[in-house]
């Protein structure tokens, strides 16, 4: 019997239109480490680097991954995501924590939105969210949301509930995240947010869908009118959609 190989994972590299690429490029490889300990049969998949959070000299960078590991001559798919907390000294970024996802246990009884965006194609969720999906703990607000965009846009999810910082960074507000009523979104139509060569309508027309559908809290690298849309540092790689409920 031929032995058991790890599926082949492209290492990560920070593209075009990252701000300070180097904070992401210090998160990921502490990540890669945690997660494939020197002499494991393992592999790190790692999904997308987005911010949590980016000020002059700290930030929170989000690292979504699949880890792969063999186990009873099986390859086995898990996964999660890392909250990754740095700090800027004489012009390098180095890690000063790390927070894996906690998504709580999965339940039986999930609503028909839950069960919907798991099983839909257009969906493409990390492990921590499917998982934060799977514990009933994401408000269906958001799933709703999810599969009426998912009419339109291929969306490429980043974090909904675990591995988000509890508040917004670099403030004592509470984040929506962690009270799964918000979700993030690293890639449209399988092209990467923060990538310079994706199209600005693409990025804009998504935002002003999520408002319209009920978000009161749109973010983006896009600054929009009206009183729902903000864009910030941390806001360039990704779109973010929040929900009072």
């Amino acid at each position: 019997m031929p032995a058991v190989a790890l599926p082949a994972v492209r290492a990560w590299t920070p593209g075009a239109g990252e701000i300070e690429p180097a904070a992401k490029a210090v998160a990921v490889a502490a990540v890669v480490k945690l997660l494939q300990p020197a002499g494991t049969r393992s592999a790190v998949d790692v999904i997308d680097a987005q911010y949590g959070g980016i000020l002059t000299d700290t930030a929170s960078v989000l690292v979504p991954c699949r880890v792969y590991t063999i186990s009873g001559g099986k390859v086995i798919t898990g996964g999660t995501t890392v909250d990754v907390r740095l700090s800027k000294t004489n012009g390098s970024w180095r890690v000063t924590a790390l927070h894996p996802a906690q998504p709580g246990k999965a339940i039986t009884a999930l609503s028909t939105a839950a069960r919907q965006v798991l099983s839909n194609g257009q969906i493409t969720l990390p492990p921590a969210s499917a998982a934060d999906i799977r514990s009933g703990q994401v408000h269906d607000s958001v799933l709703t949301t999810m599969l009426e965009l998912a009419k339109t846009y291929r969306i490429g999810v980043s974090v909904i509930r675990s591995g988000h910082p509890l508040d917004v960074f670099g403030t004592t507000r509470p984040s929506d995240h962690p009270r799964g009523r918000a979700f993030d979104t690293w890639q449209l139509n399988g092209r990467a947010v923060v990538s310079p060569t994706t199209s600005r309508s693409l990025i804009t027309g998504y935002m002003h869908a999520a408002e319209s559908i009920g978000s009161y809290n749109v973010g983006g690298p896009y600054q929009l009118s009206g009183a729902a849309f903000f864009s910030d540092r941390t806001h360039h790689d990704h779109v973010h959609a929040g929900f009072r409920t």
